[in-house]
């Protein structure tokens, strides 16, 4: 082979000369070894400036019905070869829009930095608000921005970069979500003016879903309404997709085996049951909308459909103000709210009960029996479980809850050890009796983290 060339292709078996020119990575080899290590240090330079120019910084907004959080992610570089998670640098949320909200900013840690009461009415104002307050303390520059979208509507069908069209098509579909849709579209419009120079993404609740089969997803409704995108779409998708990433982690870090056969219960401001076979979706409790399932702390769950006409025919006025009065009350003030006549807040609820307050402690039992029921039927359905997994706000921190939850399924051989139920703790962890034929976790819902991963991809995938 001539000395002043070396050529190492693809391959890893041809070699060229000097004149002879052939697919591969061509390396310049000088005769003077001090001129090539000069070459190489050069070389590295330049890789290192490349991958502190590519670094991609991105903006995650995640809204949910009465919080919203800000958490900002370094994906590294483009040029990078080592595949890493999105690495979290800092982040906010303010919980209790709408009523007593608490404002809190932390490092990457977790550690709060501040936490105040503050006043937001709106999920816009409470965006506003964080942002603000996160721009003045913590903010560095982002160069795309991913939001959390619970309904995309018939017609958007995976994550996807947001143009007209794609807000359209959400403005179209928000009559399927009015309790999160038209709210977010708000912020996506703010974020977009906040940040005009930088690309901003949608993720959708509904994509982890995709893989349930047409029996699950298929309601018994006329064609014509089915035509229109009349079907179970699921939501919480975002949180079981994370949940599902982390137990696959877990597995290869540990000589655990992944749970083939699992349930999810997601249970916070909203709540859902969702089970999957091998880390697929196959059925999940929430329907067309974010309303149907089990019961939430403002919305009722599954309810006969004659139920609704009769509070259609119970409201005053046209038919339009029925049909928002009834919205009102499906979104807003049923559920553990319209059952305690307090608020939909588990803790309040339950510091009520204990106190006597029978009406408390009766919300408390129809909520964590719908979440049996659709605990058991999903194990029915699977043919058995390997594992149930609490996440959410009451799902990860109100250990009561998930005693009250298995305590119907004993039978099945399912039962939690006292000392790790009560633990609090972050991270996740394996709450189940050593006896216990079924595996049950505590497993923190990442979203944000899992939008930080879909905005990563679909950047790389438009350079």
């Amino acid at each position: 082979m001539c000395s002043y060339w070396r050529c190492t292709c693809l391959s890893g078996v041809q070699q060229c000369t000097r004149s002879v020119m052939m697919r591969g990575r061509f390396t310049f080899a000088s005769r003077n070894p001090a001129t090539h290590s000069l070459f190489q240090t050069k070389r590295r330079l330049r890789s290192r400036q490349n991958y502190k120019a590519n670094i991609v910084r991105i903006l995650v907004l995640n809204s949910g019905s009465s919080s919203i959080k800000l958490s900002i992610f370094d994906s590294g570089s483009s040029f990078s070869r080592v595949k890493t998670d999105p690495r979290l640098l800092c982040g906010g949320e303010i919980t209790g829009v709408g009523r007593d909200a608490m404002l809190a900013v932390h490092d990457a840690d977790g550690a709060n930095r501040s936490s105040i009461n503050v006043t937001a009415a709106t999920p816009m104002e409470a965006f506003r608000l964080l942002l603000d307050t996160v721009c003045k303390t913590l903010m560095p520059k982002v160069q795309a921005v991913g939001y959390r979208v619970v309904h995309p509507g018939a017609k958007l069908h995976t994550h996807q970069r947001i143009t007209d069209t794609v807000l359209r098509d959400l403005n179209e579909a928000a009559s399927f979500a009015p309790l999160h849709d038209p709210e977010v579209i708000t912020i996506i419009r703010e974020g977009m003016a906040r940040f005009p120079d930088v690309a901003h993404y949608a993720c959708f609740d509904t994509v982890f879903h995709a893989t349930m089969p047409a029996e699950a997803s298929t309601y018994p409704v006329p064609r014509k309404y089915r035509e229109l995108g009349a079907r179970r779409y699921g939501f919480h998708g975002l949180s079981c997709e994370s949940i599902v990433r982390t137990l696959r982690n877990r597995t290869r870090s540990a000589d655990v085996g992944f749970p083939q056969r699992m349930v999810i219960a997601h249970l916070g401001s909203g709540c859902s049951v969702t089970a999957l076979l091998d880390g697929c979706s196959m059925d999940t409790t929430m329907g067309l909308t974010p309303t149907g399932g089990v019961v939430m702390g403002t919305r009722p769950g599954d309810l006969d459909p004659g139920l609704v006409l009769y509070l259609l025919r119970q409201q005053q006025g046209d038919a339009k103000n029925a049909i928002s009065s009834v919205e009102q009350i499906l979104n807003h003030t049923s559920g553990i709210a319209g059952l305690s006549d307090m608020t939909g807040s588990v803790q309040a609820v339950r510091e009520a009960a204990e106190k006597g307050n029978t009406q408390a402690a009766l919300a408390m039992k129809v909520f964590t029996r719908s979440v049996t029921k659709a605990i058991g039927g999903f194990c029915w359905l699977l043919g058995g479980l390997d594992a149930i997994v609490f996440a959410g706000g009451i799902g990860e921190n109100d250990g009561l809850t998930r005693t009250e939850v298995l305590g119907g399924l004993d039978g099945l051989g399912i039962s939690i050890d006292a000392r790790p139920n009560r633990a609090k703790s972050p991270a996740l962890r394996q709450i189940s009796a050593a006896a216990s034929a079924v595996t049950v976790y505590v497993v923190p819902a990442q979203e944000d983290l899992m939008i930080a991963v879909h905005v990563e991809r679909m950047a790389r995938l438009e350079k």
